[in-house]
């Protein structure tokens, strides 16, 4: 019986010293084990063997990416303007031993090193450039952090600011000045309509006068180019109708046609003169029209000569 009892405590030590023995460790995670109260190892993934009761598991830490809100706060800008600015910060372990025994807590020194040099960053600008600076602010907070945390075996990744509000006197002022320049945009905009309206318009009352005068001045060719031609047709059938007359003159019995057409247009101009007019002006030689048909001919033979 007493043996029995003593085999079950053997047993009972045996698995408390290989409990104690085996350490499994996670994935992205590392152990630091102090031997007798001092640093002796950081235990990697996977499964790890220590003295029991000697060594001991002091700090556990995840590996992984951490993202840390940082708290609100109150920065003042170079114009002298309050801003209440939060964000949050991005961090990773890369040295388990400095993590533990860097600082006593580098959660909190990080966090209050980044409140530190945010107010000072923000400190050195107006307060229109902290809103179009923010990568410039985020840059300058994670590389003041980032060489004081490798001390502390931690590396800053990076930080972005969440929220930059001013007070709200100054948002007011700022909604009035983002609505006048709207509004100067606006009546721009509208003076650029107009003038371009303008501009329009002549050019376009340009265009048609041009066009007018164009239309014009074709009319003026054209109408010059038809009474050419029409003094030239008409020079061109008087000269036909002259060459066709000489013809018919030289021909046998032109004479006496001529002197025929010459004796009715005589007669026929009497005529008219009597139905015209209540006086009539008689030549002399009234009876002696044959004399006027011979000296009508004469000048047409001579003409013939010539």
């Amino acid at each position: 019986m007493d043996f029995m009892f003593f085999f079950f405590i053997l047993l009972f030590i045996a698995i408390v010293f290989i409990a104690k023995s085996v350490n499994v460790v996670p994935q992205q995670h590392a152990w630091v084990v102090e031997r007798l109260g001092k640093y002796h190892a950081t235990l990697a993934p996977g499964l790890n063997i220590v003295v029991p009761f000697i060594d001991r598991v002091a700090y556990k830490h995840n590996l992984k990416e951490i993202p840390l809100d940082v708290p609100s706060q109150i920065c003042i800008t170079k114009d002298n303007t309050q801003l209440q600015v939060d964000g949050i910060l991005y961090f990773q372990i890369t040295d388990a031993m400095r993590a533990s025994y860097g600082s006593s807590d580098y959660i909190a020194a990080i966090t209050q090193l980044a409140q530190t040099t945010l107010r000072s960053v923000i400190g050195r600008l107006e307060l229109d450039k902290t809103f179009e600076e923010r990568d410039y602010i985020n840059t300058c907070v994670v590389t003041a952090i980032d060489e004081s945390a490798q001390n502390w075996g931690v590396k800053v990744l990076r930080y972005e600011i969440k929220d930059l509000t001013p007070p709200a006197a100054i948002l007011q002022a700022m909604q009035a000045q983002i609505t006048a320049e709207r509004e100067k945009r606006a009546l721009i905009a509208a003076s650029e309509g107009r003038k371009q309206e303008q501009i329009n318009i002549a050019d376009g009352q340009r265009e048609a006068e041009i066009a007018k005068s164009e239309g014009e001045k074709q009319g003026a060719i054209n109408r010059a180019q038809g009474e050419a031609a029409a003094i030239i047709a008409i020079a061109d059938a008087n000269a036909e109708a002259l060459r066709k007359v000489g013809q018919a003159i030289s021909e046998q019995g032109g004479s006496d046609a001529v002197n025929l057409k010459v004796a009715e247009q005589y007669v026929a101009a009497f005529e008219k003169l009597a139905k015209t007019n209540n006086s009539i002006i008689v030549p002399s030689n009234l009876s002696d029209i044959g004399g006027l048909i011979a000296g009508a001919m004469k000048i047409v033979e001579s003409q013939k000569k010539s």
